[in-house]
C-alpha cells in the first residue's frame, strides 16, 4: 500500500520533475495582494504579503536562499530521493498491530483426535492445527515495527527537493506572520477562493496561533502545520504551500544543524 501511495504522489509530482529545470518562481507584488484583499477577503487584512520565494539575485538577501536546493536540476535527477523519503514516512506511521495466533495460542483441546492407525483417515495430532477450522495460522504476521532507517542527509535533501519544486511552480508563498484578527472561518475561506489553482493549501508557522487553528479546522482543503512537522509527504499532498517567516527560519536552522554521529 505504501508503495502504491508513493507512486501516486510521484506521478502528481512529476509535472515539475519532468521539465528538467526549475525556473524562478512567480513574485507576488504588494499591489496584487491588496487587490485580492479588496475583493472580499479580510484574512491578514493588516498584514503584507512579502513575496513568493524569489531568486537569490532578486531578493537582495531578504530571503534565505539556502532553504531551496542549490542546484535546481537535482529535482529532476533525484526523483528516487522523494520516493525513498515518502516510503520511509509511510512505513513509520504504519501501526504494525497485526497479529495471528500460533498453535500454542489457539484455544482448544490437546488430545489426539483419533488413533494413528486403523481408521483409514489421514493421521492427525491436534485439532488446533492450521488445516482445521478454528485452528492456528502458520507463518502469519505478528506485531512489529515497519520502520526502517533512512539517513538524515537523505531526508533533508528530500525536503529541499520538494520545496524547490513547489517554488518552481510558483506555489510557495510566505507571509511575515499568520496573526489573524478573528477566528471566523469565512475570512480564511474568502481568501483561499481568491487564489488561483489552489485546490489544497498548507499553512506552516512556527507556533500556530489559536485563532488560526479555529478558523481553519472546518476547511477540508486547508491544513495548518507547525514548522517542526513540515515533511515531504505533506508538501506533496498540497498543491500550494504558504509559510511564515518564523517557519522559514526554523526550517533553515533545522536543515543546517550538525548531524550527530
Amino acid at each position: 500500500m505504501a508503495l502504491s501511495v508513493s507512486r501516486r504522489l510521484l506521478r502528481s509530482f512529476g509535472s515539475v520533475l519532468a521539465s528538467g529545470r526549475c525556473d524562478s518562481p512567480r513574485v507576488v507584488s504588494p499591489e496584487e495582494f491588496s487587490a485580492v484583499s479588496k475583493a472580499g477577503s479580510s484574512f491578514l487584512a493588516n498584514r503584507r504579503l512579502s513575496t513568493s520565494i524569489p531568486s537569490p539575485e532578486s531578493s537582495g538577501g531578504a530571503f534565505p536562499s539556502n532553504l531551496l536546493s542549490a542546484k535546481p536540476v537535482v529535482a529532476s535527477e533525484r526523483k528516487d530521493i522523494i520516493h525513498r523519503v515518502v516510503l520511509w514516512q509511510l512505513a513509520k506511521r504504519q501501526q504494525g498491530t497485526h497479529s495471528t495466533k500460533t498453535i500454542s495460542e489457539v484455544s482448544g483441546t490437546g488430545r489426539k483426535p483419533w488413533n494413528q492407525k486403523g481408521t483409514g483417515r489421514a493421521r492427525q495430532g491436534s485439532l488446533r492445527s492450521p488445516q482445521f477450522r478454528g485452528g492456528s495460522t502458520m507463518h502469519g504476521p505478528k506485531p512489529r515495527s515497519h520502520a526502517f532507517k533512512l539517513n538524515k542527509k537523505v531526508r533533508r535533501l528530500g525536503l529541499k527537493i520538494a520545496l524547490t519544486a513547489r517554488a518552481a511552480e510558483g506555489k510557495l508563498l510566505f507571509f511575515d506572520d499568520f496573526e489573524v484578527p478573528t477566528h471566523k472561518t469565512k475570512n480564511i475561506a474568502n481568501y483561499v477562493q481568491q487564489m488561483e489553482d489552489s485546490k489544497k493549501l498548507l499553512l506552516v508557522d512556527g507556533i500556530l496561533p489559536e485563532k488560526l487553528k479555529l478558523a481553519t479546522q472546518n476547511l477540508h482543503y486547508l491544513n495548518v502545520l507547525p514548522a517542526v512537522g513540515l515533511n515531504v509527504y505533506s508538501i506533496l499532498q498540497h498543491d500550494t504551500l504558504v509559510m511564515s517567516r518564523t517557519a522559514v527560519n526554523e526550517i533553515v536552522e533545522r536543515m543546517h544543524t550538525p548531524i550527530k554521529r
